[in-house]
């Protein structure tokens, strides 16, 4: 495995591929990932359309949906959702360029947290390239606020997230986590975190056709005061880490790794695209920087 601090772009030797449901529509998907040159960047293709322009490039403009998951789109009108888990494990594994053919309007919910294609990219090797990764130093703050909910970027010499949920459920109630985003931190305390919802809404959304393939397999189910699951949790805090999870995935979009530190608060996929969105436009506020490994390992 490449130094994980070498500051250079980074993609996978061999394909990884899995194969799942995607959590709305239920449908079966075959998931590819596979190697890019320097420069590519995230690159989705629907294998499935042939009609038209299939490919989907990652970038904070081609979100078009973000109220249950992250939802993309190319100018062809070719859509992909519920891409935040495995964008997160890109971000965490520094993996800059891909390519993720998929066979569905939606990628596989796998278990629902973001474990599943951590595995998948360990077992398919990760080579170094020559480019050196670009940084999205953050210069000036960032703020966006949708009611109670609001998030922030924030000047920082690394990447630290700090997360805040609030629920009026016992289960969850107040929790708060707050970590430096790297490699290791999200391996040991991130990736396994799974999704989760309330009962309710889960039959709520069923009726409005999503959902359809959502389950204890792949979800943290509650209901009342109860967790559904067999199992319990698998951690400490399991949700408000999903949701820094979330919002490492969300954030990943703009195409680069953070120089800065992002604070949400009850902030959701929607919160975090109108934050990326902001960010975009204020030029001012960020510039991409290139580190030297001589200057990183000073450090």
């Amino acid at each position: 495995m490449p130094a994980r601090h070498d500051h250079r772009e980074r993609t996978i030797v061999a394909p990884a591929i899995c194969a799942g449901v995607g959590v709305h529509t239920g449908q079966r998907v075959r998931l590819a990932i596979r190697s890019a040159p320097p420069g590519t960047g995230i690159v989705f293709v629907r294998s499935d359309v042939t009609d038209r322009d299939n490919r989907i490039p990652v970038s904070g403009e081609a979100v078009i949906d973000a109220r249950l998951n992250t939802m993309i789109e190319n100018a062809a009108g070719v859509r992909l959702s519920t891409i935040e888990h495995l964008m997160a494990a890109f971000c965490a594994l520094g993996i800059s360029n891909a390519v993720v053919e998929v066979d569905g309007p939606e990628l596989p919910i796998l278990d629902g947290s973001a474990l599943p294609f951590v595995q998948l990219l360990d077992r398919a090797g990760f080579r170094r390239q020559q480019a050196p990764v670009r940084y999205i130093q953050i210069l000036e703050p960032i703020h966006v606020t949708d009611g109670d909910k609001h998030a922030a970027l924030l000047p920082c010499d690394r990447y630290e997230m700090r997360f805040e949920i609030d629920f009026d459920s016992a289960v969850i109630g107040n929790q708060v986590v707050d970590f430096v985003v790297d490699e290791q931190t999200f391996r040991d305390e991130i990736m396994s975190a799974r999704t989760f919802g309330f009962a309710h809404e889960v039959e709520a959304l069923r009726q409005a056709g999503l959902a359809r393939g959502g389950s204890l397999e792949n979800a943290v189910v509650i209901d009342g005061d109860e967790i559904l699951n067999p199992g319990g949790l698998r951690m400490e805090r399991e949700f408000v880490r999903h949701k820094a999870l979330d919002a490492i995935g969300d954030l990943y979009v703009l195409g680069a790794p953070l120089l800065g530190r992002y604070e949400g608060y009850k902030a959701g996929h929607a919160v975090n695209n109108r934050l990326v969105r902001a960010l975009l436009a204020a030029p001012h506020a960020w510039r991409e920087v290139v580190l030297e490994p001589a200057l990183a390992n000073a450090g």
